[in-house]
């Protein structure tokens, strides 16, 4: 692999992004954590230990929730409209400074810069369309079938939200919680990934600037996310746990919350069949592909994770995937001329040799990459696998790497059949120039979402979410995400 190590351009640079990382964000102030401790960031491009930020204790998680509490009546008294203008003024301040947050991504997710350019644009949006959802909330109004009273349905605030969120987002999964939340009329405790921290403070210093009051964000990192999580969901003024990240660590959270009546929202694992048909336009399945699959180096719970091509142009396929997978250029995601940055750490770099040795010797022939690197950073090479069979390991877990693992298919009724063929129903994509047989599928393949023809999906106006074991409830969307952080309230009123 050639693999370029271009990291920040300079000392200044490299100290701009250390102020990031100046304390828990808890009731407006910055503070350490109750007993001093403290977690490594590491840039997976070097290795290198790039800052520090406190290792909250269940004491600091109780003071982010009382300082939620303490901020929850003014919160959700303020007028829509001007919740409505400080979300737009967050919005504002992410887009001027898109830029110096998409470096920071890259250097504490390692993904490439126009990955993370993308994901501020998108998490930045977020806020846009919240502030105009805020003054949108409406109730219901009605006469009851008796005739002896009017119905009146109100919805308010659902109260204080815990929010958890993974590292291979770390500006997108929070804003897609914190801005409807805040819409709403909740105050929020984020706790972001302990490997990509730093974007969540960089945030919340925004948010303060935007003129959103102390307490209503507050922000604390841990090494111990457990018994911290459950300290807060343990507090009876908590009401909401909206969680992303894998399925095994949603079970436990879904597990904990009952014990206290919370409600939960879920965004869980994924393993997104892409689905080509002889007839699709293969040009533009393969870009689409790229996009599936090469989104952030292939950690998304979105990504094409089984590719199923229909026989007719399945070596056609499979050798314009790998054209286009081997020219790609790895490196540091802050190196501008990068197109695949490093996985997030050696543990997920081992995962992904562990899959693809597997399916290699179940027999997928290697089209190319396929052999982790070997130096500093945690590299994966972009791999396409042709001929993977359905026994393999990698077609039942999520990849979560550059890895392309394709199969064969003939008919129609067999594919829908293998699609549905997993404990997920998160994303899936089919290719086909026949728009009944493509509404037709999209009716029938077990997922929350499908992309026709398109290798994105992700919007913030559109509902984003999954079913069976990728999740609960939806984010996003014209009112399905803020109504997540909403509880209807009846009025029966005599006439």
């Amino acid at each position: 692999m050639n693999i370029s190590h271009q990291v920040v351009a300079d000392d200044q640079d490299t100290a701009d992004f250390h102020r990031f990382s100046h304390g828990l964000y808890i009731g407006g102030q910055w503070r350490q954590s109750a007993d001093g401790t403290e977690i490594q960031v590491v840039d997976p491009s070097t290795e290198a230990v790039i800052a520090a930020v406190p290792d909250a204790t269940i004491e600091d998680a109780a003071a982010a929730v009382e300082a939620a509490a303490r901020a929850a009546d003014g919160w959700r008294t303020t007028a829509p409209r001007k919740r409505s203008e400080i979300l737009r003024n967050c919005f504002e301040l992410m887009t001027q400074r898109s830029e110096t947050l998409a470096t920071l991504i890259s250097l504490e997710n390692g993904k490439a810069l126009p990955d993370a350019r993308g994901e501020i644009a998108y998490a930045a949006e977020f806020f846009r369309w919240n502030a105009e959802e805020a003054v949108r909330i409406t109730g219901e109004f009605g006469m009851a079938p008796s005739g002896t009273n009017r119905i009146v349905v109100d919805y308010e605030p659902i109260g204080i939200c815990v929010l958890v969120t993974p590292w291979n987002f770390p500006a997108a999964m929070a804003t897609r919680k914190i801005a409807p939340a805040l819409a709403a009329g909740c105050t929020v405790i984020l706790k972001p990934a302990s490997e990509t921290p730093l974007t969540a403070y960089a945030l919340a210093a925004l948010y303060q600037e935007a003129g959103v009051p102390p307490g209503v964000v507050n922000v604390l990192t841990t090494s111990n996310p457990g018994p911290v999580t459950a300290a807060m969901l343990a507090d009876p003024r908590v009401r909401k746990l909206s969680f992303t990240g894998s399925t095994c660590v949603g079970r436990v959270l879904l597990a904990e919350a009952p014990k206290h009546v919370v409600s939960c929202s879920m965004e869980l694992g994924g393993n997104a069949p892409f689905l080509v048909f002889d007839d699709a336009d293969l040009d533009a399945a393969v870009d689409g592909a790229m996009v599936a699959k090469m989104r952030n180096a292939g950690e998304a719970c979105t990504a094409a994770n089984r590719i199923y091509v229909q026989s007719g142009v399945y070596d056609a396929f499979g050798e314009s995937l790998a054209r286009r997978m081997s020219a790609l250029k790895i490196g540091a995601g802050t190196d501008a001329a990068t197109e695949c940055g490093p996985m997030i750490t050696r543990k997920a770099v081992d995962k992904i040799d562990r899959l693809v040795n597997d399916a290699v010797a179940r027999g997928a022939r290697v089209l190319c990459g396929g052999k982790a690197g070997s130096g500093t950073g945690y590299y994966y090479p972009p791999t396409v696998l042709c001929d993977v069979p359905a026994e393999a390991e990698m077609a039942h877990e999520e990849i979560f790497g550059p890895v392309a693992p394709i199969s064969r298919f003939e008919t129609e009724a067999e594919i829908i059949a293998r699609a549905n063929d997993t404990e997920y129903g998160l994303a899936a994509y089919i290719y086909t120039r026949d728009l009944a047989r493509g509404m037709r599928l999209a009716s029938r393949i077990e997922a929350g979402m499908i992309a026709l023809n398109r290798g994105l999906m992700s919007d913030p106006a559109a509902p984003f979410g999954g079913v069976k074991q990728s999740g609960l409830g939806r984010e996003g969307g014209q009112h399905h995400g803020i109504a997540e952080f909403m509880e209807a309230k009846y009025l029966a009123i005599s006439i």
